[in-house]
């Protein structure tokens, strides 16, 4: 791991960007936050921009000499358009705004959305199958970046986030609206904000990256065992079943060994002991 003062630009600006940012400020990196309104009050030493990615025009005054960018945007609502805006347009705007001589790593935060369901497990060379325009919008940006950069660009494909302010999952059970699909069963994967953040971080700086990862825990695990075991904890009814066909994302077990072979360790293995110290900490309410 090199351990460089580096110039660092977070493009998104969410709590994905801000968490890696405090971790890069950590280990005495310059970073630049980008946002269309940046916090007013912010002293985490972070440097805020306003600009919108997806309008070329405000990129025009980045800082100099960025050498590594963190690309996690979050679309404004769930349509086509507003995945193109920030995934396409975006990410070719800022492209087109760095200097590429400077640039040493972009990493793009994917979405493991880019593939099918599966019955085996999955990892980066498992064929790509998108059931979603979200999924097939987002693996179009990661061949655009690939083109465009090289080996300098990594993809990490992320499973579903949670951690503090990301309890959604732990309110709908307790209001009894979290159905679990029952035919055929159906795998979810997870993944801690915190640990989200720390490999963001740790791909930003590790030699000799290669072009994919997959972010995700180590246990894979069938709706109904989470969901069942989240109500218990939550002392909430157990999730009604449906039959309802598969979700866009697809089931499938994603296998995160290029993560953890890179040097890469979780804190948070299992989203069940990630889920209750939420709960204990009253962060489910």
């Amino acid at each position: 791991m090199n351990t460089e003062k580096r110039r660092i630009l977070l493009a998104g600006g969410g709590d994905l960007c801000r968490r890696t940012g405090d971790i890069l400020l950590a280990q005495g990196h310059d970073v630049w936050a980008l946002r269309r309104h940046p916090p007013a009050d912010d002293t985490a030493g972070l440097r805020w921009l306003a600009a919108d990615l997806s309008q070329a025009a405000t990129l025009a005054a980045l800082p100099g000499g960025i050498s590594h960018v963190l690309y996690a945007v979050a679309p404004g609502e769930r349509s086509p358009q507003a995945y193109r805006s920030v995934f396409l347009d975006g990410a070719a705007n800022l492209l087109a705004a760095l200097n590429h001589e400077a640039l040493r790593r972009f990493v793009f935060v994917s979405s493991s959305a880019v593939y099918g369901a599966s019955e085996d497990w999955v990892d980066e060379d498992t064929p790509a199958h998108p059931q979603g325009y979200n999924g097939e919008i987002v693996l179009e940006a990661e061949n655009h970046l690939r083109r465009s950069l090289g080996r300098k660009a990594v993809t990490l494909r992320l499973s579903g986030l949670y951690g503090p302010d990301r309890t959604q999952l732990l309110d709908r059970l307790r209001q009894g609206r979290a159905a679990v699909i029952q035919d055929p069963p159906h795998w979810t994967n997870r993944m801690h904000i915190e640990d989200a953040a720390r490999a963001c971080a740790h791909l930003l700086m590790l030699d000799g990256a290669q072009p994919c990862y997959v972010g995700s825990d180590d246990r894979p695990m069938p709706m109904a065992q989470l969901y069942d075991t989240l109500a218990d904890m939550l002392s909430a009814p157990q999730p009604p079943r449906t039959d309802t066909p598969r979700i866009a994302a697809g089931s499938k077990r994603l296998c995160n060994a290029r993560l953890k072979a890179s040097g890469f360790a979780l804190r948070w293995p299992d989203a069940i002991e990630g889920y209750r110290a939420l709960i204990e900490a009253g962060d489910a309410r």
